[in-house]
This record gives C-alpha cells, structure tokens and sequence, in this order.
C-alpha cells in the first residue's frame, strides 16, 4: 500500500491533502544561467482527523510551513488537491475563497511582529469579524470582550497596544484573534517557539482547552518534537519537502521507523528519559541536500547512516508498513524492523 490513507467520502476528515506541490522558480541572475525551481513541498498526502492534532515536523528548510501555508491559500499551490470540509480549496477564488477562510485561520510563530503595532489589541481581534461580516456588528464588541475572557485575558485589556503586553499575553490576543470567526481548522505554526519555556507550557493547555470547547481542529509545525510529543495525535515528519514517516503519536515516538524520525526523536530529552538510555543521542552528518537540485534517490541518504547503494539511485515510496504506521525508507521491510535496530542485532 502507498501513501497516506484517504478515507472514503471524507467524513471523519476536514482537510485532506493529496499530492501537493509548492515548488518556486528563482529568478536568473543573468542572462547565462537559469534561475532553478525550490521544490519546498514536493507531492505530500495528509488527512487531519475532525477535533484532532495533526502535526508536521522537521528541521528548518523542511518545507513544514510553506505545506501549512499552502493548506490555506497563502502560498502558491503547484499541483495537487487541498479538500476542507469537503471542498476542493484549490479552485476557489474571489468570494467563495474569502468565504472558505472563515473555516480556517492561523496563530503565527512570533507574536511580536504578528500584531499591528498601531492597532489597539480589541481591534485587532475584532478586525477578521469585521472583514469576513461574522455575526451582526453590534455584537461584535461583546464577542471580543468574550473572546479575551476565554484566553485568559481581562476585557479591559483590549484598549492596549501590543507593546504594552507581555511576549505570552501576545500570542494569546493572537490565539483570539483566530477564534474571531469561529473556524474549523486552526494552523499554529510554531505557535510557542518565540515563548519562553514556562510560558509555552501555557500556551499550549490554553489551545487544548479551547480544543476540547469548541471541538477545534489543528494543524500544527513545529520543529520541537517535544512540543509535539506534548499536543498532537498524529505526526508527518518531513525532510526536504517530502514526508518520510506518518503515525500517531505513540507508535512514532514508541518505534520510530525512519532513519531521520530516529535521530530527531534521541534529540529529546523526555524520549531519551522514558528508554533508559541518556547517552543515546544520534548526531547527523552533514547538511541537507540543496532544495533547488535534490538528489534522484532518497533524499536523507546523504546523512543516513545505514544507507546502501539502493538508497542513492532509487526513490522509496512512502508506504504502511504497520496499520496506520506509514515510512518512506527502504531499509524498512514488511517486518516493520527499522535499520537502526536491524544494525544493532547485526553487530
């Protein structure tokens, strides 16, 4: 079996993502050379179960929130299928693509530069109820007084500026702020990496809450797994555009099966803890591959440590190998062992 799993008429699933591609030509810099194509997202499947946690995850340059910005609209979509709630988003424009946005919106990563500074924070919660005509505009004021009450905000808060908050207190105007039109989907990209550590600890039980009161959904990136680990049900992890493994969240930090998802997971401490094995952190060589120019076969295979010559010259599908459990690594077999683990029994 190959690829990720669509389910049929889509009704436990309110995004669903076949094969899509972002890829961006640069320009020439002159008149002897071509300007080359970034694939930054390159032929990705995703399903985001109704009131779940999805998760994206890799390193930076992986391609994780340019796949999030596409899912949206916000970022040019070269190929491919992008289905919410059952409408194919990749062909709508003008009003029924503004009426669609009601049902998604995004908590971006650094609430310093993600708020208008000149605008009061009442305002700027107010501003997408007043663009997209949710709810009558008399109402609106009292909507906003609610919606700070309900992110631990007091009402009276909403006549000050951004500056006048603190780093946290940001990102929670702007957690309301994507509540205003009562979306489906909400994307949280790196909604906590700006925040320090006790305070994304907040940030996140505050999206949890309002998860399970308002039967939100999320698509959320980070690069933190252990964030991830903490908020999400199921996890794609990608690397140079591509996902390379998908699972929920237990069985990807219980066994991963990846080369690359096996590294990233021994950087964890909290995973390094639960196994007993402190010293077990995986150190990768090298950097990866150049986006513009990738190589023909796997594209880790220039880092991975137990990659053979099939490896180099011959793409690997993204597969399941287990119920629900899908890798992108012919080191993996029909067993589901891993190479890392097929090595160890070796030596």
């Amino acid at each position: 079996m190959t690829g990720t799993r669509t389910p049929g008429g889509g009704a436990d699933y309110l995004l669903e993502v076949q094969d899509l591609k972002v890829h961006f030509r640069l320009p020439r810099r002159n008149i002897l050379t071509s300007g080359g194509t970034v694939h930054a997202v390159d032929g990705i499947s995703y399903s985001v179960r109704r009131g779940s946690t999805f998760g994206i995850v890799g390193e930076s340059g992986s391609g994780k929130t340019t796949a999030a910005l596409a899912a949206m609209r916000l970022a040019h979509v070269t190929q491919g299928s992008i289905r919410l709630d059952g409408v194919e988003m990749t062909t709508l424009d003008g009003d029924s693509l503004r009426e669609m946005r009601r049902k998604i919106q995004i908590v971006f990563q650094d609430p310093y530069s993600s708020l208008n500074p000149r605008m009061r924070a009442g305002a700027i919660v107010r501003e997408p109820m007043d663009l997209m005509d949710v709810g009558a505009t008399g109402e609106r004021d009292g909507r906003v007084a609610d919606l700070f009450h309900r992110v631990g905000l007091r009402p009276e808060q909403a006549g000050l500026f951004p500056h006048q908050f603190s780093g946290g207190q940001r990102q929670r105007v702007g957690v309301a702020r994507a509540l205003a039109t009562q979306p489906e989907l909400i994307v949280c990209d790196e909604p906590v990496s700006a925040l320090d550590v006790a305070i994304q600890a907040q940030i996140l039980n505050l999206l949890r809450e309002l998860q399970h009161e308002f039967g939100l959904t999320y698509l959320f990136i980070s690069h933190d797994l252990g964030v991830v680990q903490y908020i999400c049900d199921d996890i794609a992890v990608m690397y140079l555009g591509e996902i390379v493994e998908q699972s929920d969240r237990v069985s990807l930090f219980s066994l991963p099966l990846h080369p690359y998802t096996w590294a990233l997971i021994s950087a964890v401490p909290s995973a390094r803890r639960r196994t007993g094995d402190r010293d077990s952190r995986v150190r990768l060589q090298g950097d990866p591959p150049n986006p513009i120019d990738p190589p023909p076969g796997c594209r880790f295979a220039p880092r991975c440590p137990f990659a053979v010559d099939q490896c180099r010259h011959e793409k690997p599908t993204l597969r399941e190998v287990r119920e629900g459990h899908l890798v992108s690594c012919h080191l993996v077999g029909s067993d589901g062992v891993p190479p890392y683990a097929a090595a160890g029994d070796a030596s």
